[in-house]
């Protein structure tokens, strides 16, 4: 019988945190073998960062764009573990420490784990290309619960960008983050987004596509916070076995090579 992956969960005291924990303890391919929090935390099942990554074989992160990318370094730094980084509201400076991190170690990055959202990108990607900026505004929806701290979501932000990519523009150069006071009419090929934090909504997105004689809506709604942590952990069992690099959930499930293989 083949030894199970052996995980180690950052950030365990969080809530995704104890999703990833309760899906480990239930396979029997992959096991949780460390937790670790912030420092200062206290729990006795936790131990330190250093023990926690000398036990595993690859780390899942749930926990701060900060946290996360000192965690890169210190993996980077050791060399032999994988890392899963599911933590949101990364800066530009911060993506690139990690996908520095990414060149001695295999690191998957992702906004969103959900297999549903994934296959949504490939859809916004091809809805874009084929709707022309002149006649369809681009509109992603989110919305969250009131814990969340960074507005609009990652996921909200890769919609967005598969919107851009579809459109061969930079997300940079047509996103509109908010709206208020007097805005002046919508220009063409602007892609906005729309934010709300209330309650315990675990994840609701919506890409929609308006002209003046029709919407087009794309959708994705979590109705459970397990879906993540289940393709966090498929995302570690993937990581173990590749390459130092920078992946996407988009790698994990093969899906990239099959949208470049759409676009041509």
């Amino acid at each position: 019988m083949t030894a199970p992956v052996r995980f180690a969960v950052s950030g365990a005291l969080g809530r995704m945190g104890q999703a990833v924990v309760s899906v480990l303890e239930a396979r029997s391919d992959a096991g949780v073998f460390a937790c670790f929090d912030r420092p200062g935390a206290d729990d006795p099942r936790l131990v330190d960062q250093a023990s926690a990554l000398a036990a595993a074989q690859v780390v899942v992160d749930f926990s701060t764009p900060q946290a996360s990318v000192e965690l890169a370094q210190v993996c980077a730094a050791r060399g032999d573990i994988a890392l899963v980084i599911g933590s949101t509201g990364f800066d530009a400076d911060q993506i690139a420490v990690i996908d520095q991190a990414a060149k001695a170690i295999p690191i998957v990055r992702a906004g969103n784990f959900s297999l549903g959202v994934n296959m949504l990108l490939g859809l916004v990607a091809q809805a874009a290309r084929a709707l022309a900026a002149s006649d369809y505004d681009i509109e992603v929806f989110e919305a969250h619960h009131r814990r969340k701290v960074d507005a609009p979501s990652g996921t909200a932000i890769m919609l967005a960008q598969a919107a851009a990519d579809g459109r061969n523009v930079a997300l940079e150069t047509v996103a509109r983050a908010a709206r208020d006071g007097i805005t002046g009419a919508r220009p063409d090929g602007e892609i906005g987004y729309s934010v709300m934090r209330g309650g315990g909504i675990i994840g609701e997105h919506s890409v929609v596509f308006a002209a003046d004689d029709e919407i087009l809506t794309l959708s994705h709604s979590a109705r459970d916070r397990s879906l993540f942590a289940r393709g966090a952990v498929e995302a570690g069992l993937w990581a173990v076995r590749q390459p130092p690099g920078a992946y996407d959930m988009q790698d994990v499930l093969g899906l990239k090579s099959r949208a470049a293989e759409a676009a041509r």
